[in-house]
């Protein structure tokens, strides 16, 4: 069998095994599997998943999707974190273009035009280019946050980066995750507390109305609803 195919296979049996695991034991079976071979991603809305990941690997690895359009409170938030957590080594993941560069060779504003292509250039390639390094990746993915993440696994196959994906916080409520943001005194993005509860890059991030779907911010005014990353 190939490297592949034996993760593709623990994949599959540890998603059964751990179907019903909490964070923190999805997190040492993912240290205890993969040792320095996997990466957290996080958005710098809060370090609740960093926060988690550093009680089973203090220097674990945090990639950061740096597009070059984030909030000021965003790069705010994740220097926060290399401050708070000392030992976590930030990866900063960048497009291979300048947003100059883009802009040149697409037009200005290309996220307004065609935010899927923009999203392409500027995430999904730095990611699938960042996850190659790594057998196993860790999300901050919750059912909650949207219909089309309602099924996610806590230890699933990533078919499309080729490589393990663990969701540990997939089946908190908002409750639970509120709480243990609160409970611990977790670092957290100030846009949430302005009226930002999903936060993206800037041009493509609104306010969103007291009540309405969360992620109703993100892309306003269009059908997109992902940005690529996870479906």
């Amino acid at each position: 069998m190939t490297a592949t195919a034996d993760y593709r296979t623990l994949a599959e049996r540890a998603g059964k095994e751990l179907a019903g695991a909490s964070a923190e034991e999805a997190l040492a079976w993912t240290a205890q599997t993969f040792g320095d071979d996997f990466i957290v991603a996080s958005n710098m809305q809060d370090a609740v998943l960093i926060d988690l990941a550093v009680k089973v690997k203090p220097d674990v690895p945090v990639l950061f999707l740096e597009t070059g359009y984030h909030f000021a409170e965003t790069i705010g938030t994740r220097d926060a974190v290399q401050t708070v957590y000392p030992e976590v080594q930030i990866v900063n993941a960048e497009a291979e273009q300048s947003v100059a560069e883009q802009d040149a060779e697409y037009g200005p504003k290309l996220h307004d035009r065609d935010p899927t292509q923009c999203c392409f250039l500027r995430k999904v390639v730095p990611l699938r280019s960042t996850l190659s390094q790594y057998s196993a990746w860790v999300t901050g993915v919750r059912r909650v946050d949207a219909p089309t993440r309602a099924n996610t696994p806590i230890v699933g196959w990533d078919e499309r980066n080729g490589l393990v994906k663990i969701n540990p916080i997939a089946a908190w409520t908002d409750e639970e995750f509120n709480g243990y943001l609160h409970e611990h005194g977790i670092l957290e993005n100030p846009l949430v507390s302005a009226g930002y509860p999903s936060i993206g890059c800037a041009p493509c991030t609104a306010k969103v109305a007291p009540g309405a779907d969360p992620r109703s911010g993100r892309w306003a005014g269009t059908s997109k609803t992902e940005c690529g990353l996870h479906g």
